[in-house]
């Protein structure tokens, strides 16, 4: 049998410096009150209606009319409610088909949707919405199968992994996409949010040591470096903001001095950033490592010995970007290629640009971020030795 003391070696719980413990509390403090923290857009919802989870027990497709793969018309569904204060009631609704295979759905006996309810002054249901499948469930237990794991395998490090995980989620959702919708510039606003997410994920990961410290200016520098790349080539390949999914929607519900633009290219470095991150940390950990085990070692050896593993690391990552940007498009390729497009047609293409834009300047910017943190560290590391 386990004894209680390897369990808790084992979960990383023996001797925890008491900065991280702090770190942690003050981290997930944050997130509670980001939780709880509107958004300045909470006017914006019906107040009078109610989400809850529903059964399909009844359907009507006799308007429904086939042309093809499309469907249009309407399909009558009869729903049951199953929680919340109208639980039992049956109410029927219409699912509009907007003959858009991505946007719409056909139902069954047996579904399980997500309804919204709209009531009316007495509290009566006025009107039913299916908004989509009920999927709150399963998603529940995925992410909680994940945490498990994620705790079982990693223990302390891995409650501060879920823990910059949780803060970076709701940073994302709380605080960066209201503030675009604010109108606050959205490349300097990024930068910065992009700091303070880079400094709490390095921090919570690596303590308030100097391997936390080189890996976060290296990370950063590949930040920074990324951004002024991103800025650069954006107007060079003259890609609007409006060709990502949703843009036009978007400036029809009210936004329309949005600077889409400038969000798409601080898209850029956002999105490289949580790779930028793993290299930096990878390498500073590394020269961390060799200091220990070689004390006397000199600044421009241990540089050199960040670079070997920097150029190690950077192979796999620049591919990553590259499978991570081609798998959104990757139904568009297919047409362009099942149709014989020839290559400098389909370069040339503005979707397939900005996708070219986002693979080689992020790449880039994990390339630089390598001998950045190879020479920070090699700095620090040994002036501070």
């Amino acid at each position: 049998m386990i004894s209680r003391y390897k369990i808790i070696e084992h979960l990383g719980l023996k001797n925890i410096p008491k900065a991280d413990i702090i770190f942690v509390l003050i981290c997930l403090a944050i997130c509670i009150i980001l939780i709880f923290m509107p958004s300045g857009f909470e006017g914006a919802k019906d107040t009078n209606g109610v989400s809850v989870p529903s059964e399909v027990i009844n359907v009507d497709n006799s308007q429904i009319h086939v042309i093809g793969l499309i469907k249009t018309g309407e399909q009558i569904v009869t729903i049951k409610i199953l929680k919340g204060e109208y639980k039992g009631r049956v109410v029927e609704t219409i699912n509009h088909f907007l003959g858009k295979l991505d946007l719409d759905k056909f139902y069954v006996i047996g579904d399980k949707v997500f309804t919204v309810i709209e009531k009316d002054e007495k509290g009566d249901i006025f009107n039913a919405k299916i908004i989509d499948r009920y999927r709150l469930n399963i998603e529940a237990i995925l992410v909680g199968i994940f945490i498990l794991f994620l705790l079982f395998y990693a223990g302390w490090t891995g409650f501060k992994a879920l823990v910059s995980f949780f803060f970076t989620a709701l940073i994302i959702w709380k605080v960066l996409l209201p503030g675009y919708l604010k109108y606050y510039p959205p490349i300097l606003f990024s930068i910065i949010v992009v700091g303070i997410l880079t400094w709490v994920i390095i921090f919570l990961v690596a303590g308030f040591t100097k391997k936390g410290f080189v890996a976060f200016l290296g990370a950063f520098s590949g930040v920074l470096l990324t951004c002024l790349l991103s800025i650069l080539f954006g107007k060079l390949f003259v890609i609007p903001g409006e060709i990502k999914p949703f843009a036009e929607t978007l400036l029809y519900t009210g936004f329309i001095r949005l600077n889409l633009s400038d969000i798409f290219l601080a898209g850029v470095f956002i999105a490289s950033s949580g790779a930028v991150m793993d290299i930096a940390m990878d390498i500073s950990a590394s020269m961390s490592e060799i200091i220990n085990q070689k004390p006397e070692i000199k600044a421009k050896e241990l540089i050199l010995s960040g670079f070997a593993v920097g150029k190690s690391v950077v192979g796999t990552m620049t591919t990553t970007l590259l499978l991570a940007y081609s798998g959104g498009y990757s139904t568009l390729l297919m047409i362009f290629i099942a149709q014989g497009i020839p290559i400098s047609n389909i370069l040339n293409i503005q979707y397939v640009s900005a996708e070219i834009m986002y693979t080689v300047v992020g790449s880039f910017g994990l390339v630089a971020v390598a001998p950045l943190t190879a020479m920070i560290g090699g700095f620090i590391y040994v002036r501070f030795r």
